[in-house]
């Protein structure tokens, strides 16, 4: 066998469905494996005091250079010579990892993209976000410095408690979006989710043997069930057109009423962009959504408004940042103004999105129909519906133009609302 080189481990080449080992001829037990994918670490192989093969990574190829490896292969071979066994060592040390530390592992490889969630891809930013919030405030104050080794199920549903009687110490209100979190009974139900998900990931990768959290009951969220009846559209039609012509923000403004005629999700419209909107095929053609790439069917009345919309050179969105290359953001603060001076309680983004989807049942519109225009369907279904154009496309002209007569300027029953 040769002696490994720098150049050897680089000319070395993966093959489909197995993984390729190549040792060193100069340290006995030193190894380089290149799987499939083309990732290339260095371990070492030896027989520990009971007689069982142990292989122990030392680095990946690039990080570490094959000299240093040679160099920490030695080391280690030598503790092995000595009666120590550095594989056992390495798995106690990370048995000895507290929840902190293993929170912090989850959001190191999941942020790197060596994670894969739910739907055999890379974890979204926006979800790491979300789990990243819940551990610093909820997870780590109450449970951070426990050993992960002795986390008990009774401790997980004893956590879950704590934070739905709002124990978790709050933090300070933050300008602009958001405020103070205290927890409650929706926050802790998901927050056992994501630490549910991350101890599972930690199992998978041998930082665990078992998942404490699996099998715990999670406090099931009171289901969001404010929507905006024909009254309430017509009042918060009447103040946005009043707002607007006292100068209220348009792009705020514009994506409000596009949220109501599509039923899109506050971050679908705000980061859609002008290429997605396919207006003579009635639909948006979105690339990554909540649950993946979408084609939604969208009303003519949406249309109407996203065309509309001016054009910001060099800018993709329909609804641009007002300076910078992003897309708008302020369209929360924005309603929460509008909705103030209507009179009008607990109106959020989601709550439009509900508004479409009541107004569409009280059209007699079926829930399929409506999941479909929503994109609750299940991955494919909403692909499906969309050579159906006779089921879809009119569901939506129908429920945009109802909506739209309310809340649009332009429209008839606009006019006559806000004549009255």
């Amino acid at each position: 066998m040769a002696r490994l080189t720098k150049r050897a481990v680089d000319a070395l080449r993966p093959l489909p469905g197995r993984d390729v080992f190549t040792w060193d001829g100069e340290v006995r037990g030193l190894g380089v494996r290149v799987k499939p994918s083309g990732t290339k670490t260095y371990f070492i192989q030896y027989r520990n005091a009971e007689g069982r093969t142990r292989r122990l990574v030392i680095g990946k190829h690039g990080i570490l250079a094959t000299d240093e490896a040679r160099e920490l292969g030695r080391r280690k071979l030598a503790e092995v010579s000595k009666g120590e066994d550095p594989s056992a060592n390495r798995h106690a040390a990370r048995a000895g990892m507290t929840v902190s530390e293993i929170c912090d592992w989850y959001l190191e490889e999941a942020r790197a993209g060596r994670l894969l969630g739910r739907n055999r891809r890379p974890i979204k930013p926006s979800t790491l976000d979300s789990d990243e919030g819940r551990i610093k405030v909820h997870i780590k104050p109450l449970i951070g410095a426990q050993p992960v080794r002795g986390l008990t199920l009774a401790d997980v549903e004893k956590l879950q408690a704590e934070i739905a009687t709002r124990r978790t110490l709050a933090r300070e209100k933050r300008r602009g979006r958001g405020g103070q979190t205290r927890g409650g009974p929706g926050v802790a139900g998901r927050t056992i989710s994501t630490l549910r998900s991350l101890l599972g990931h930690a199992k998978r990768h041998g930082l665990l043997e078992t998942n404490p959290a699996l099998g715990a009951r999670v406090i099931a969220a009171d289901k969001q069930v404010r929507r905006l009846s024909r009254d309430e559209l017509a009042q918060l039609g009447r103040t946005m057109t009043a707002m607007e012509r006292e100068r209220e923000h348009p792009t705020a403004l514009a994506a409000i009423r596009a949220i109501l005629l599509t039923g899109f999700r506050r971050t679908e419209v705000l980061g859609l962009h002008r290429e997605w909107l396919h207006a003579k095929e009635h639909c948006v053609c979105f690339p990554d959504t909540k649950t993946g790439g979408q084609v939604r069917i969208i009303g003519q009345a949406a249309i109407d408004l996203l065309e509309a919309q001016p054009i910001r050179e060099g800018s993709p969105f329909l609804f641009p940042a007002d300076w910078g290359d992003g897309h708008f953001i302020g369209v929360v603060r924005v309603l929460d103004r509008v909705c103030a001076k209507a009179k009008l309680q607990d109106v959020t983004p989601h709550v439009l999105r509900h508004t479409f989807a009541s107004v569409a049942g009280e059209l007699g519109f079926t829930e399929l129909t409506i999941a479909g225009l929503l994109g609750h369907a299940p991955r494919g279904v909403t692909q499906r519906y969309v050579h159906l154009g006779s089921a879809l496309a009119p569901a939506a002209d129908r429920i945009a133009e109802e909506i739209a007569q309310l809340v649009v300027p332009g429209s008839m029953n606009m006019e006559k609302i806000a004549a009255e």
